[in-house]
């Protein structure tokens, strides 16, 4: 299966594939917005998310202020839900502009929608749609954003297997473009977080839905979980990102930074390198040690021509010279006679043995 999103291909055979998920980050600054965008593109994100929402769509002012209590990380904003929602919401007459910055860039952008309106104007712009998490189970978004035939990424954080599937299923009935990503929808940023990430879910995943690609979108520090993910088959991953962790604003705790961006992409490079191929076989960079690390038959002392020989006769030792009897030939060895003279310590070729 693969994937193309813009001029890159997404695919089992293909490098990862890194979104940087700008998201509130900007801080309500369109120059800021086109900052971490550059600094995206240099720590080598390969696309730019923003979360395209108006409050009054995604959250119910009198449904938070009526709840009992804040949750999770939202328990420690200094504003109500709505507000914050408020500050963070990028502008639509944004896209054009952000979607002509990333293209000098060289660089994909898009973005999460989270309602109709947004949909359909942000469609001329991105090259494909990001599902979050929490609206895995509004098919009519699903429905809306599937139908535009571009690949359809979708986060399955606070879900459970029969949520995934009918969300799963519903979308390939319109749109076979599906990147299906692990989540953990918890952004308090503490390490109590890993062990609830589950990315053995991933395996699950591609027994399931073998036809689709698999992803981690991600909200831990460091790079265990990302390069976990891709051990584990994870093509796509999506971090948070921002310049500075210590700017206040909901997302900008538990997001990488340009450093950390960078250093996750080089070690998941390394890490590609290093799971290389399924076959097993003596490697180029092997093929010394396979004769100074090896073992062969040797001749524990002088050998006399028409000696028949027995295993006191005979050291297993390195190098295995070319052409030398290997250990687990000894016992065809044993019995034969010896057709010329085999100084002590040299090699035992089939060549000085007669039966």
């Amino acid at each position: 299966m693969e994937i193309q999103i813009g001029s890159r291909t997404i695919g089992d055979q293909h490098p990862t594939y890194f979104i940087a998920d700008i998201a509130a980050n900007h801080d309500g600054d369109l120059e800021r917005a086109k900052l971490l965008i550059r600094l995206a593109k240099e720590a080598g994100a390969h696309a730019a998310k923003f979360q395209n929402f108006q409050a009054a769509k995604i959250v119910s002012d009198y449904g938070f202020r009526t709840m009992t209590g804040q949750m999770s990380h939202q328990a420690n904003w200094k504003k109500s839900v709505f507000e914050v929602y408020q500050d963070a919401s990028v502008p639509l007459d944004w896209s054009p502009i952000l979607k002509e910055y990333c293209q000098k860039l060289d660089i994909e952008y898009f973005s999460s929608p989270y309602d109709f309106e947004s949909i359909d104007k942000l469609d001329a712009y991105m090259p494909a749609y990001k599902v979050g998490s929490g609206d895995i189970n509004w098919l009519e978004s699903l429905e809306r954003m599937a139908s535009k035939g571009k690949p359809v990424l979708l986060a399955t954080g606070a879900s459970d297997i029969g949520e995934v599937q009918h969300a799963v299923e519903f979308i390939q009935k319109i749109n076979k473009q599906l990147i299906l990503m692990q989540c953990n929808t918890n952004y308090t940023a503490s390490l109590e977080n890993f062990k609830s990430i589950h990315l053995n879910v991933l395996k699950t995943y591609a027994l399931m839905f073998p036809e689709v690609i698999l992803g981690l979108s991600d909200h831990t520090p460091g790079h265990a979980t990302v390069l976990g993910a891709v051990a584990l088959g994870a093509r796509v991953i999506e971090k948070h990102f921002t310049d500075d962790n210590n700017r206040v604003g909901p997302d900008h705790k538990f997001a990488m930074n340009p450093m950390s961006w960078a250093d996750m992409v080089e070690n998941t490079r390394q890490l590609e390198r290093a799971l290389g191929s399924t076959k097993k076989f003596v490697a180029e960079n092997e093929q010394d040690t396979v004769i100074v690390q090896r073992r062969c038959v040797r001749a524990h002392g002088d050998i006399k021509a028409g000696e028949v020989i027995t295993r006191e006769m005979l050291d297993v030792l390195r190098p295995a010279t070319p052409g030398a009897i290997r250990p687990d030939h000894i016992q065809s060895v044993l019995g034969t006679h010896a057709i010329k003279d085999i100084p002590a310590g040299k090699e035992l070729r089939w060549t000085d043995l007669g039966d």
